[in-house]
């Protein structure tokens, strides 16, 4: 995330369904001021716990932010936006308080490991039941119906069942393997585009009279 979305020391992010705090704790470890959001108040108690007064937290939903356009440099989605009920909506709002950039953490729904999550939520009842897997296309068809033709970058990472110090974690921060379309954990970054809405104004004033010709 960090490393996708390139945030300043004292840039502004909003952490779109924040949860417990996990990338907020992230985020203010170096130099960002975060705050978070999440319609959960359990999952806002256990961040406060976590956070203390580092951060800012707001119980609220992503489909109706309670904040001005542009208040934040950059909002961030860290697996929030396949729970929400509402994702084109969530995305909007995300792309209307922020004025730099929007990242997206997704689980990937070609992953073989997502595969599984959604087989096993078949036969259990866990938290992926109702969750909403993306894939990569439908993440940036989602962003461009939104808004436009914007640059949009993406990532994906946990290639491998499983993540050592060795040969696997070399293999897994190669950016051939990060462009692998089939891991488990996809980021993807949009630069926002300054847009505006224009209408013609009627003139107040009335033009002067031309001065009258004298033939000469």
């Amino acid at each position: 995330m960090l490393n996708m979305l390139r945030p300043r020391p004292c840039d502004t992010v909003l952490d779109i369904g924040c949860g417990i705090g996990q990338s907020q704790t992230r985020l203010i470890d170096h130099g960002i001021d975060a705050t978070g959001i999440d319609p959960s108040v359990y999952m806002l108690d256990l961040a406060e716990r976590a956070l203390g007064h580092r951060a800012d937290l707001h119980h609220g939903n992503a489909e109706d932010l309670p904040f001005e356009d542009n208040s934040f440099n950059h909002a961030i989605f860290m697996t929030s936006l396949e729970f929400v009920d509402d994702p084109r909506q969530a995305l909007s709002e995300a792309c209307r308080v922020a004025k730099d950039r929007v990242f997206i953490g997704t689980l990937n729904r070609y992953a073989i490991k997502n595969v599984y999550r959604r087989v096993k939520g078949i036969f259990q009842n866990t938290i992926y039941n109702r969750a909403k897997f993306y894939s990569i296309w439908e993440i940036k068809n989602l962003v461009y119906e939104i808004m436009g033709d914007v640059p949009i970058k993406w990532s994906t990472t946990c290639q491998l069942p499983s993540i050592s110090k060795g040969w696997r974690l070399q293999l897994e921060q190669s950016p051939l393997v990060q462009h692998c379309p089939f891991g488990a954990f996809t980021g993807v970054v949009v630069t926002l585009v300054p847009r505006f809405n224009t209408r013609p104004l009627s003139l107040k004033i009335r033009p002067k009279r031309a001065p009258k010709t004298v033939a000469g």
